[in-house]
């Protein structure tokens, strides 16, 4: 694993100095301290994958550093001390540490104790890439036209590595689950995915959480508090709801976004992260740009690639995938056996409207599987809102002119946005209209081609 952070933190000038050149050899990044208090200084600004801790420091022992590297920040920690003892070993063990040298040792030694402790590092950084696979995988199923499109941008913007990703759509669409898609199809897959709602706290909190905090500048003790912008450093940073941000952490944003650089709540010295900006809103952002509540400038450096995901209602078609996936989870999780949908059941989940899209179609899979006592989700398993609700009465689509219309046109267009709607699907196109399978068979044999 190359260009892996580490941290040795030991009171010997010399020994510290030794090791960290053997291993910036390997082109390893180090950073060094000579304490406790030394070392919480840096470590949140090091984030290292590896720390090399010696047992007794100056300022105590070092086992509350360890806690906090492993516990905390999953950190390899290897202990090193002059010190050694069974006792001593099997303590920092059972800390966390993964692994013990006894001074004096040979950096041949170290080097093959630090590059053990790099391949954990990085297969747990791999699992996480996975679960975050195994989360977005099913609410990003689509077929559909509208939906096949979007992804096919997602696929090649995601190895688009420093752009700027705006995901628009309405809640409930996906957008979060996008985002991880994008994470995970990068090169930057290995990194971390932080995530933060702008909506969801006070400016104040959302600026220190975001960029991080001196804390000693607000009498909130010594230290630095690192934002995600940090944390994020070498993967994705995902601001989800963008458009709650204030003006003012929009420009500080923005000068992030053009610079790579940022200080701390508080700080005096610009910092730089390798991060991937992916925002996303429900908002209409350029509206809000034509209001002057959303800088202009930030709306098109964000907007470099932007993918608009399809509210539910326009991808029909990918209904029955989406509940297939959602019914096998939920079979998993609590234990049933559902193993297909009723007709009259699917009949209703179609002609629902889904305001709440993806999101609210997931919270119905999983009521109905919960009350489901057999293999057929049936129809009175679905809450009665989805088939009680009223439809709205649509005004007429076309009006008979002067000189009459093509009726066979029109048949022929309406089958054409019913299978498009359906991602080819001949029973659910029929649905739509209100007719059978045969019906649809035989209108397609009519006009061929031209459908």
């Amino acid at each position: 694993m190359a260009d892996a952070r580490i941290l040795v933190v030991d009171d010997d000038t010399l020994l510290r100095t030794i090791i960290a050149e053997r291993l910036e050899r390997h082109g390893h990044r180090v950073t060094v301290a000579g304490s406790n208090a030394e070392a919480h200084a840096l470590l949140r600004q090091a984030a290292p994958d590896v720390a090399l801790l010696d047992v007794r420091l100056p300022d105590g022992d070092s086992a509350a550093l360890l806690a906090e590297l492993t516990h905390e920040l999953d950190v390899q920690c290897v202990m090193m001390t002059a010190h050694a003892s069974v006792q001593t070993a099997v303590a920092a063990l059972r800390q966390g540490a993964r692994d013990f040298l006894e001074k004096p040792f040979s950096l041949d030694r170290m080097e093959a104790t630090v590059s053990a402790a790099l391949e954990v590092a990085e297969l747990r950084r791999e699992v996480r890439a996975l679960r975050a696979q195994a989360a977005c995988d099913v609410e990003v199923v689509g077929s559909s036209p509208v939906m096949r499109q979007a992804l096919e941008l997602v696929q090649r913007l995601a190895v688009a590595n420093g752009s700027t990703v705006l995901l628009l759509g309405e809640p409930g669409t996906g957008k979060a689950m996008v985002a991880r898609l994008i994470h995970r199809l990068s090169h930057r897959a290995s990194g971390p995915l932080m995530r933060v709602n702008c909506s969801a706290m006070p400016e104040p909190m959302i600026e220190a959480e975001i960029f991080g905090q001196e804390l000693g500048a607000f009498g909130e003790g010594v230290g630095v508090k690192r934002g995600l912008i940090e944390l994020a450093d070498r993967g994705t940073l995902f601001l989800d709801e963008i458009g709650a941000l204030s003006p003012r952490l929009q420009a500080k944003l923005l000068q992030f976004i053009e610079d790579r650089s940022f200080r701390h709540v508080g700080g005096a010295r610009d910092l730089s992260v390798d991060v991937r900006v992916i925002a996303a809103t429900n908002r209409d952002l350029e509206a809000e740009v034509r209001a002057g509540t959303f800088r202009a400038d930030l709306f098109y450096r964000l907007r470099v690639l932007p993918v608009v995901l399809p509210p539910l209602r326009e991808r029909a078609g990918d209904i029955p995938a989406l509940l297939k996936c959602f019914i096998d989870q939920y079979n998993r999780e609590f234990g049933r056996s559902v193993r297909r949908v009723a007709p009259e059941a699917l009949d209703v989940l179609l002609q629902y409207r889904w305001p709440g899209n993806v999101h609210e179609l997931r919270i119905v899979a999983e009521r109905s599987v919960l009350l489901a006592d057999g293999e057929v989700l049936m129809r009175s398993m679905l809450p009665a809102e989805l088939y009680s609700a009223p439809v709205p009465e649509a005004d007429p689509c076309v009006e008979l002119g002067p000189e009459g219309l093509d009726i066979e046109a029109l048949e022929r267009a309406l089958l054409q946005q019913a299978l498009l709607r359906a991602g080819g699907n001949r029973t659910t196109a029929g649905r739509l209209l209100g007719l059978s399978r045969h019906q649809i068979r035989n209108r397609l044999k009519k006009y061929g081609e031209e459908v």
